[in-house]
């Protein structure tokens, strides 16, 4: 029990230390979305009708105005504004991608846009108690106020639309889902806003069809628009939010300004890229923004939010004196497992003296801004299904044969094995002398991915029963097999040098496949696989036999299934898809 919780305490540290301004920036931009999505199929109930709409609105004013709810969304109000206006100041250069630059600008112009609209309800309904809804609000837009009032707020709902998405496919782009996800969230992206603002128009029309003395009696009395005291009042706090809002935005470009100023008038710092190169540049840059500044290529795929370990490098030289790592910094370095100090991340470390380096991926591979790259192939991390399938006795058979007789027979088993892989939906991976690594699950489901390695691993079996029948004149006892079959998170991408890059996997979960591959031997059977496989195959408990083996290079004890006779598996995987069907 005491292992346990002292396990538990280390993972919620670790995961602590993993929580940065991106991560907090991220939850309450999720929040806010949240918000809008809601909101926005509110006003889409206008192309219903104006009942419709008021009854849209009920539901939506009782959860967003829940308190536990509304403290959480007017926090992350304030956070995500206050962190945007933080980047406009943290960012010392600029030369982003053009998504990147409109997301900011979005996000600074649609405080301005929305204050009106958001004070004029909210304050009306904190100080006076006047709750102003649909009716009040369609009426001063469509008939009350000057026609550009309109045009603000089709803006104000396609900045922040276009703001959220933006922030979306930033953070899920490198998600395994969002290749296949991505047409249907595009549609939604794009109906969602057009039925916002029909919506809204078809009420607005509706309003202004109604306008009537009567109607105006029943809509626009006193206790629910309020009197023009309230509405003075209100104005005013607008101004004064308007205007601190933007001074804060001056504040933040006078402190970039007094920061450059600073920083050169405090000194120059020298960096050494250790291939002779060497830049001039101020006290506080982080070295990947040395070297954007100075045009030299520099490796990060992440673009610099510490999100990825490639910018890492290497101190040459004495490293006591720099700065200590930041908690999002020591993260990414735990994660890579490295508690080397002289192994930092470009992106994080502030060098205050002359320093000398050397980057750990050529930057030839992936480009300081290179992280519009294609995200399968820079690297990315992805849960896959591994397979290690081995050949055994290839040494003792190689001893008593013709060198190219051998080399025929071992290609003959890895032909039968990457069918199967490929016929079952895999990729085959790295030939490892006699012994291949298949990947299950680039492009479907964590459970059609272990169904897949499960159905590849019987067939290989029927496979390799084919080849012994072939070769049997020439074999004098038939081949035999191992497969070990393991899924995590593992990172995905071209691995070398060059022209010699290869795609492979790397991650604990593939050195598990292997182990479990050794394991057969011991075992005497063809196949084992973790439990975790099983159990997300779906296949039953009571299915397959199971060990709790200790697996080297790993702590803790591991379940694991085994199977004597690998072509079994065909018919369990077939039953758990008849009984799901």
């Amino acid at each position: 029990m005491d292992g346990t919780a002292a396990s538990s305490s280390e993972q919620i540290r670790t995961l602590a230390r993993g929580i940065g301004l991106r991560q907090v920036r991220l939850a309450s931009g999720v929040i806010l979305f949240a918000y809008l999505v809601s909101h926005f199929l509110n006003h889409a109930l206008g192309n219903v009708s104006l009942e419709a709409m008021a009854d849209g609105v009920g539901w939506h004013i009782a959860f967003w105005q829940f308190l536990p709810v509304s403290v959480l969304f007017y926090a992350a109000c304030i956070v995500h504004a206050s962190l945007g206006i933080w980047a406009l100041y943290e960012r010392r250069q600029f030369r982003w991608k053009t998504m990147e630059l409109l997301q900011l600008a979005l996000g600074l112009t649609i405080p301005v846009l929305v204050i009106t609209h958001v004070l004029g309800v909210r304050l009306a309904y904190t100080l006076y108690g006047t709750e102003i809804l649909y009716p009040q609000v369609l009426f001063a837009y469509f008939v009350s106020w000057p026609a550009w009032r309109i045009w603000s707020m089709v803006a104000a709902i396609l900045a922040a639309w276009s703001h959220g998405c933006i922030g979306l496919h930033m953070w899920l782009r490198m998600k395994p889902f969002y290749t296949r996800a991505a047409p249907l969230l595009f549609a939604a992206a794009v109906l969602l806003p057009a039925l916002a603002m029909l919506g809204v128009y078809q009420g607005g029309r509706g309003v202004a069809d109604n306008d009537s003395v009567e109607w105006r009696a029943e809509n626009l009395s006193r206790d629910k628009v309020g009197t023009k005291q309230q509405h003075d009042t209100i104005d005013l706090a607008v101004e004064y939010s308007l205007i601190i809002y933007l001074g804060l935005i001056g504040l933040a470009l006078l402190a970039r300004g007094a920061r450059a100023l600073h920083e050169r008038r405090g000194g120059m710092i020298s960096l050494s890229y250790g291939n002779g190169r060497s830049v001039r540049v101020p006290k506080g840059l982080t070295v990947l923004e040395a070297s954007l500044r100075n045009s030299v290529p520099h490796a990060s795929v992440c673009g610099g939010r510490a999100r990825c370990s490639t910018c890492r490098i290497r101190i040459i030289g004495d490293c006591s004196a720099l700065p200590e790592p930041s908690q999002r910094e020591a993260f990414v370095l735990h994660r890579v497992g490295t508690d080397d100090p002289s192994i930092r991340l470009a992106c994080q470390l502030r060098p205050n003296a002359d320093l000398s380096f050397f980057q750990l991926f050529l930057p030839h591979t992936v480009s300081a801004d290179g992280h519009d790259g294609n995200p399968t192939r820079i690297g990315q991390e992805r849960y896959l299904i591994s397979m290690f399938v081995d050949m055994r006795g290839s040494t003792k058979m190689a001893e008593k044969r013709l060198p190219f007789d051998t080399v025929f027979i071992v290609n003959r088993f890895l032909g039968a094995v990457s069918q199967a892989v490929l016929e079952s939906g895999g990729r085959p991976n790295q030939f490892v002398g006699d012994g291949m690594l298949a990947l299950f699950g680039l492009s479907v489901s964590r459970r059609e991915a272990c169904r897949q390695a499960l159905r590849a691993a019987a067939m290989i079996a029927a496979n390799v029963d084919e080849l012994n029948k072939f070769l049997s004149h020439d074999l004098r006892e038939p081949i035999r097999f191992g497969i070990g079959i393991h899924g995590g998170e593992v990172i995905v991408g071209d691995i070398g040098y060059r022209d010699h890059m290869v795609f492979t996997a790397l991650g604990d979960p593939v050195n598990v496949a292997a182990r479990l591959q050794d394991m057969t031997k011991a075992l005497s059977c063809e196949v084992v696989l973790s439990d975790e496989v099983r159990a997300t195959a779906g296949l039953a408990a009571d299915a397959l036999p199971q060990q709790e083996m200790t697996i080297r290079g790993r702590n803790e004890p591991m379940i694991v299934r085994s199977v004597t006779d690998a072509r079994t598996l065909s018919a369990l995987v077939a039953d758990v898809e008849v009984v799901a069907a």
